[in-house]
């Protein structure tokens, strides 16, 4: 190498791959058959073939191919590695014996086991007799489909053959399973028509595909399933408000805290990989942020289990900003729709009141309901979208938020659409028949909106989409209104360049609120044309606000070329959901003035305007260290070494002099041998071994020397609940500072107890 691919082929194949798998080897790898797979929604093949080494030895070998397009140049780039699993093999025939033993208790619980010949369709029944498999003959596939229709109940008969067809099996890709349960025309002895679920996995096999098909009885299932539904409805009604926050509880805490954990997982993993940028790693950091302080504020609702469980669950109302909670939001989300391929915009109507009055967390916890759901059920290359409108309100100080949030997911029938907000109601049809969940979602985010006076509704279409539409009024935390016109700004004409309709009206309805008269095209040559006729007109235009990703050219070459037209003076702002770290430097170069994320607001489009007219000085953090606790000695108690590690270099930052014990005994003997006035205090952790943070604590207070009994004790444990705060402080214990640290609280916190303030 270097050398062209089909050179490097011959040359591995010649060299590397024994005679009987060269030929599935070519096929497997050749460069028309991995375009037609990538074409076809692959982006991974793998295949196992004989090969031997440089020095003879036969091994068998397994090939992975990655299939990805470069997102510049549009060339298909195909990454391969090359694994030895000789002693896998091996291992796998040893296991022979003991998966014979499997497959014979298994055929017990089958109905029945089919495997299905892709490159004929001929299908073969597979049974044990005396430990070994038995093969017959069922003929074609199709031939064999037909038959079961007798069978199969008949509502049911349409939707087992889309599952099972021919076309659908071949589409499937290797290692993937396809799940279809029908009911059958015989019913058991309760009257029930029987349940079966066919369970289709695609496999490959000596260079050929093949599909298992295993069929279960779930019968039994699915009658113990409806009468536990009846069993919790009926135990719902007698104990509504209890038995409604416990279930709301369970079903959402798991789904509320994966997401911003994912966020924070990945944007982790980002910052590890551009660590020495700078820049990138606090943009990174500050998402982390952000998804950790919603992770927090989700764990901190826990502590309130006992006011959730007997319905006294309440509204706390506070200050906050909507661009704020949206940015968050997405932070939280993009992660996981960039996974799933999905197109996500949030955009604004009218919102002219940006700060209110409401629980933030409720309202975080309505929209992630509602995008999570979207998420789960729409397909890759979908759209998820917000909208945020604002309408008048029913007084002066308040104002009629609406959200809307659409999807062009798989939808839902009429009927469920009547039901959607009852509790454990879910839709059952195949096409949602692997999602996971109870069905409370919906009824949980109705009592949310209508805690808060608001109201929701859907409107949605089978295999076109949903829209959710919530309605919130909520309190304007700023009543004066600040005249928002740009004066530097009035009249100048500017230009919105965006292939999506709303933002190119939003951007330019929110233009024309700060003075400016405003265009707007959905085609980048359509803004360099535009551009060349105004400089002609004498009209130019005078700021342009331009999407970075556009279907015929993107931002960074729009730009380039209206700077042809127009010189160096006029700004030009990029708009992107993305993060443009990776391409500020080409975009500086090309003439690119700022940069704005999406979802845009109008504050922050005025802010970015009047920070081009009125550039300001990048101002550097401020420093941690507090003056009047610089230099104290702290005994900081702890048994987990990567919670020492954090605190310690948190208290470092501060100026804080750190020492360790590693349990509450310690803790104790590290007093009594450095003895009074040497310690300024003990931050003591809780569960600890050998002896806990309580105990430890009772035995510093009752020390003789009172030099040393009366050093003050900070409890700093993930024990968070009101009772371990009240426990702490019978225990001698000065304050109490739950897990994960804030840091600011902590410090705080010191100053109090070391009466610094």
């Amino acid at each position: 190498m270097p050398c062209s691919y089909d050179t490097y082929i011959d040359l591995w194949v010649s060299r590397y791959v024994n005679d009987d798998s060269r030929e599935m080897f070519i096929e497997n790898t050749g460069r028309d058959y991995l375009k037609k797979a990538f074409e076809e929604g692959k982006s991974e093949i793998t295949f196992d073939y004989y090969a031997r080494t440089l020095d003879g030895n036969e091994i068998s070998a397994r090939r992975s191919i990655y299939l990805v397009r470069d997102g510049k140049t549009g060339d298909l780039i195909a990454y391969s590695n090359v694994k030895d699993i000789t002693e896998q093999k091996s291992r796998e025939r040893k296991m022979h014996q003991y998966e014979q033993m499997l497959a014979t208790t298994a055929s017990g619980m089958y109905k029945g086991v089919r495997q299905i010949d892709l490159s004929d369709f001929t299908t073969t029944y597979l049974s044990f007799e005396n430990d070994h498999v038995v093969t017959q003959d069922k003929g074609n596939w199709n031939t064999w489909f037909d038959e079961q229709e007798a069978y199969v109940y008949p509502e049911d008969v349409k939707k087992l053959r889309e599952a099972l067809s021919a076309e659908n099996l071949l589409r499937l890709p290797v290692g993937n399973s396809i799940r279809c349960d029908f009911r059958s025309r015989g019913k058991n002895e309760n009257g029930i028509n029987r349940v079966y679920s066919a369970n289709a996995v695609k496999i490959i096999r000596d260079g050929k595909e093949y599909v298992n098909l295993v069929t279960m009885d779930n019968t039994a299932t699915v009658e113990n399933e409806m009468k536990q539904k009846a069993l919790i409805e009926d135990a719902l009604r007698r104990a509504e408000n209890a038995s409604r926050a416990k279930t709301t509880f369970l079903s959402n805490m798991s789904h509320d805290i994966r997401t911003p954990m994912n966020a924070i997982i990945g944007f982790t993993t980002l910052a590890i990989t551009h660590i020495d940028n700078k820049k990138q790693v606090e943009d990174y950091l500050g998402k982390i942020a952000s998804s950790g302080s919603h992770l927090l504020s989700l764990i901190n609702d826990v502590l309130d289990m006992s006011r959730i469980e007997s319905g006294r669950l309440h509204l706390d109302e506070a200050e906050c900003s909507l661009p704020d909670v949206m940015h968050e939001l997405r932070d939280i989300l993009i992660t996981d729709m960039k996974s799933r391929k999905l197109e996500f915009y949030i955009d604004t109507v009218d919102l002219m009141d940006e700060q209110v009055i409401c629980d933030r967390l409720r309202l975080n916890q309505i929209l992630l309901n509602l995008l999570g759901n979207a998420m789960k059920f729409t397909e890759p290359g979908g759209s998820i979208s917000v909208r945020i409108i604002e309408k008048a309100g029913k007084r002066k100080d308040t104002a009629l938020y609406e959200f809307r949030v659409k999807d062009t997911g798989i939808g839902m029938s009429e009927d469920f659409q009547r039901h959607i907000f009852e509790p454990f109601e879910r839709e059952r049809n195949s096409t949602i028949s692997g999602i996971q969940g109870t069905g409370l979602g919906m009824a949980i985010t109705k009592n949310i909106v209508e805690m808060m006076g608001g109201t929701i509704s859907v409107k949605s279409e089978k295999n076109v989409g949903t829209e959710f539409v919530v309605q919130i009024p909520m309190k304007i935390a700023v009543l004066e209104k600040k005249d928002i016109v740009i004066r530097e700004l009035e009249g100048i004409h500017a230009l919105v360049v965006d292939d999506d309709f709303n933002t190119c009206d939003s951007v330019s309805a929110m233009l024309i609120q700060i003075g400016m008269r405003a265009d707007w095209t959905m085609h980048g040559r359509e803004a360099v044309m535009r551009t060349s006729q105004a400089v002609q007109r004498n009209d130019p235009y005078g700021v342009y606000i331009i999407d970075w990703l556009m279907p015929d050219m993107n931002g960074i070459e729009i730009a380039r070329q209206i700077r042809k037209e127009v010189g160096d003076e006029c700004p030009i702002i990029i708009l992107t959901a993305y993060d443009w770290n990776d391409i500020e430097d080409e975009a500086r170069e090309a003439g690119v003035t700022a940069f704005m994320s999406k979802p845009l607001f109008l504050s922050g489009l005025r802010r970015c305007l009047l920070n081009i007219i009125h550039p300001q000085e990048e101002t550097k953090p401020d420093d941690m260290i507090r003056e009047s606790i610089s230099g104290r000695r702290i005994l900081l108690a702890e048994d987990n070494d990567l919670n020492r590690e954090i605190a310690r270099e948190l208290l470092g930052e501060a100026g804080l002099v750190i020492e360790e014990a590693r349990d509450g005994r310690a803790a104790v003997d590290r007093l009594l041998e450095k003895g009074a006035g040497y310690y300024d205090l003990v931050l003591m952790d809780i569960q600890m071994p050998i002896m806990d943070g309580y105990e430890a604590a009772k035995q510093i207070r009752s020390l003789e020397d009172r030099g040393l009994a009366d050093i003050p004790i900070i409890a700093m444990t993930a024990n968070a609940f009101e009772e371990d705060k009240k426990k702490a402080i019978e225990a001698g214990m000065n304050a109490h500072i739950a897990k994960p640290i804030d840091v600011e609280k902590l410090l705080d916190t010191l100053e109090q107890v070391l009466n610094l303030i």
